[in-house]
């Protein structure tokens, strides 16, 4: 869940306190980290579900404050758009066979959500992109009413010289070019977000594998194959929200800095904390927010962290004990189809981490950083059908790759982990008939539209009725 400032106008004297700040908690993260003070106990796994709110005609509706204060849960919370939600889910043990206590979890929420939305005549849709979001639902007057939101969209501008955000996304058969002077377009892209607690001994393994595994992950759960009426990428949320937000005015050329949405700059050789370095270093501050909490907190550390975007973003996080534990959270996956997909997603990313961690050599050491960004970029672009590459030269379709080699693997992590099978074998077979059938969402939507054609309202009227049923996307109807 983000935090929200206080300010939202801010002097140079803002940006001097607060870089001190950050500059000592980065240095006291070192020291605990060079002093084993971190927290080493079994993984915790979580997640972060973004929703949409439309009504029965399939348009959004901008009314997240109103539902949010009758839902009355912490656990769901606004987001940068009026009409966006973001359900969170409770920490659970990996050890304590987590796959059937997150459907509960997810399930339950989810009808509640439902539940409070039919009381006020809309309903809550998990999916990447809204098939009939248009440019004029993405303007300021959409824009959640929080001063963290407005303050971001400013400071963004600011270091763009006031200049428009260009959008250009080329699909295999239609393009989308466009212009937009505010970050909302950011809120046309949601996800489901995954959480695993690490290490300081494994946090380099677990998010190099994340790396390694990302192609996997947006591939089979692409589900954004449409922007404002085009037909574009599989998971279009990878090239919209890394253009949303572009710091760089056009024409920066050389002088560009690191994008704030990004896959990253290579593999971290030596845990999580050249990360936060990097952080600091590379990446103008957004929300120069000074609080009056200790250095212990991490409280600016943590703020300027979740102003950059990467695909895998590490975490730390500070309990009411002083404990700092690290996370990682694996961002590449479009929220939905279904709950019952959501599950499997998540199954499928922690049962590849796991194997990847126990691997005797670390899998990144075979492939190298650049291939697996390009098979990232291909797999966000092609889905299941990418052509990727791999160990030992191998070059063919993603599809064949899950079902050969990682399924496999998803599977010999979390038996070796410990896991009951029946915990999780329901998980993977249901990933595996996904991938069999070449049914993600994206490829429904897309199946649908071929069949019935637009307007695009109509898609997610049909798409809301299979996702209430609660069964897989493979088994939805056309």
């Amino acid at each position: 869940m983000g935090r929200d400032v206080g300010l939202g106008r801010y002097g140079p004297a803002d940006f001097h306190a607060f870089g001190e700040r950050l500059r000592q908690e980065t240095e006291l993260l070192r020291q605990w980290l060079q002093q084993g003070r971190l927290l080493a106990e079994p993984p915790r796994i979580g997640f972060e579900l973004e929703a949409w709110l439309v009504d029965a005609g399939g348009q959004p509706v901008p009314e997240n404050q109103a539902f949010l204060q009758r839902m009355s849960d912490p656990m769901v919370v606004p987001e940068l758009a009026r009409f966006n939600v973001e359900l969170n889910g409770p920490p659970r043990w990996l050890a304590d066979n987590p796959f059937s206590g997150l459907m509960d979890d997810l399930q339950g929420l989810w009808q509640r959500c439902n539940a409070t939305g039919e009381s006020m005549g809309l309903h809550p849709v998990m999916i990447g992109i809204l098939p009939s979001v248009r440019p004029e639902h993405l303007g300021l007057p959409q824009m959640t009413d929080a001063v963290r939101y407005r303050a971001l969209n400013e400071q963004v501008l600011a270091l763009r010289n006031q200049q428009p955000f260009r959008v250009a996304i080329q699909g295999p058969q239609e393009a989308l070019e466009l212009e937009q002077q505010t970050v909302m377009l950011e809120a046309a892209a949601t996800s489901l977000q995954l959480h695993l607690q690490l290490t300081a001994d494994n946090a380099a393994r677990c998010f190099n594998a994340a790396q390694l595994m990302s192609a996997a992950s947006v591939a089979v759960a692409a589900n954004a194959p449409t922007l404002f009426g085009r037909r574009l990428w599989h998971d279009t949320r990878i090239p919209l929200f890394e253009q949303a937000v572009a710091v760089d005015p056009p024409g920066a050329g050389s002088a560009r800095g690191l994008d704030r949405v990004t896959f990253g700059t290579g593999y971290t050789r030596d845990g999580l904390y050249p990360l936060f370095v990097e952080n600091r270093q590379h990446y103008p501050v957004l929300l120069p927010e000074v609080t009056g909490e200790a250095p212990e907190q991490l409280s600016h550390l943590s703020l300027h962290n979740g102003t950059i975007w990467r695909w895998n973003r590490p975490l730390v996080g500070v309990d009411g004990q002083g404990r700092c534990h690290l996370r990682l959270e694996h961002r590449v996956m479009s929220a939905g189809p279904s709950v019952p997909d959501v599950v499997a997603n998540a199954c499928f990313f922690h049962g590849l981490i796991q194997a990847c961690a126990q691997r005797p050599e670390p899998l990144e050491a075979e492939v190298p950083f650049q291939m697996a960004a390009r098979n990232f970029y291909r797999a966000a672009r092609d889905g299941l059908d990418a052509r990727v590459e791999w160990l030992g030269g191998q070059r063919g379709p993603l599809r064949e790759l899950i079902l050969e080699q990682l399924l496999p693997m998803a599977a010999d992590g979390l038996r070796r982990f410990g896991l009951d099978e029946a915990a999780w074998r329901p998980w993977l077979e249901l990933m595996r008939e996904r991938v069999v059938r070449g049914r993600t969402g994206a490829v429904w939507q897309q199946l649908w539209l071929d069949r019935h054609g637009g307007p695009m309202e109509g898609l997610v009227c049909a798409y809301r009725a299979a996702q209430q049923a609660g069964r897989p996307v493979h088994d939805w109807e056309i």
